[in-house]
């Protein structure tokens, strides 16, 4: 992370963690003083070179704190006096927000794995399998031929078929495997094997459905979170919920002939996958898309637009802020 600092009656300081940068140009495009500029965003986000996306000049920075309140993914975070302006009543506020109801969360785990900024994290303890699938096994060796049928078509790789002298065998059964499917005794040529699932959808018995349950925790990291809506569009039982920091759409200049995969600049920097290579040319899943700008930021042709419409964020008190903000959303 690099800092810069101003001390005087009141001590300011401006600090980019590049950890968390997407490459999105808002806060060069909104710098009063033109104190911002973006390093090379497509060599950086290949991993091809190892710089910040953005420079700072401490010369010029007048440490205004604009661009940290319109950073949205806060990677820019300003400082008076050692407190964060966001924490600060007369400062802008973002209106943009990701949570997931705990409560009805199943811990299913994937919004984990959809998650491309990996913020989400699931710790889940699952129930014992045997409390799951009841029944009982039993292998009558007098009857059983030794033939293995049974150890080669179990599921559950349960039975083996062991040898135990020179011409005696013994078949056993491992019951922390067995699911009591029951292939094996009907696959048995000699009724050597019964078996009965006491847990099966077709029996009476009624079972403890409370340890059925999973439990576990979920943990929603705000730090790395992009609000891409990857989580909300994915949750089977609509526990996550998305606010993105900006509305709009993505547009692709007609005339532009996209390269596709020979290009794919606009997928390699993309903070929340919502890019994709279809029939050789280059998709934007506006379900996942923020509006930051990045993929615009890097495309050689400059065919891509960001036309935002409305910035979520509130409490803008300063008119001169205003005015910067506003030529976010001039594209309408």
């Amino acid at each position: 992370m690099k800092s810069i600092t101003r001390e005087g009656d009141e001590n300011r300081s401006l600090t980019h963690n590049n950890e968390k940068c997407i490459g999105c140009g808002i806060c060069t495009s909104i710098c009063p003083t033109n104190s911002i500029k973006n390093g090379p965003i497509l060599p950086i986000a290949r991993g091809l070179v190892d710089m910040d996306y953005i420079n700072i000049n401490k010369n010029s920075c007048c440490l205004c704190g604009l661009c940290a309140s319109a950073c949205p993914v806060d990677a820019l975070e300003f400082k008076i006096d050692d407190k964060n302006i966001k924490e600060m009543d007369n400062y802008p506020k973002w209106d943009k927000d990701a949570e997931i109801d705990t409560e009805a969360c199943v811990h299913c785990k994937a919004c984990e794995t959809a998650c491309p900024q990996d913020a989400i994290k699931v710790a889940r303890t699952l129930p014992r399998r045997e409390d799951l699938v009841l029944g009982e096994i039993e292998v009558d060796q007098d009857k059983c031929i030794n033939c293995k049928i049974c150890e080669e078509l179990c599921p559950g790789d349960a039975i083996t078929v062991k040898q135990t002298g020179r011409e005696t065998y013994e078949t056993v059964v491992d019951e922390d495997k067995c699911v009591y499917c029951l292939v094996c005794k009907r696959a048995c040529p000699t009724d050597a094997i019964k078996a009965v699932c006491s847990s099966c959808a077709y029996q009476d018995t009624k079972l403890d459905v409370e340890k059925f349950k999973t439990s576990g925790n979920i943990v929603l990291n705000p730090d790395s979170c992009v609000n891409c809506g990857w989580c909300e569009e994915i949750c089977p039982v609509d526990a996550a919920k998305v606010t993105k920091p900006f509305e709009g759409e993505v547009v692709f200049e007609e005339e532009m002939v996209c390269k596709g995969d020979s290009c794919h600049a606009c997928l390699d920097v993309c903070p929340c996958n919502a890019v994709s290579i279809t029939e050789g040319h280059s998709e934007i899943d506006k379900r996942f898309c923020i509006l930051c700008g990045a993929c615009a930021n890097v495309c050689p042709q400059k065919g891509i637009q960001i036309k935002r419409t409305k910035i979520n964020l509130d409490n803008i008190r300063s008119k001169s802020w205003q005015n910067r903000l506003s030529s976010l959303t001039t594209g309408k």
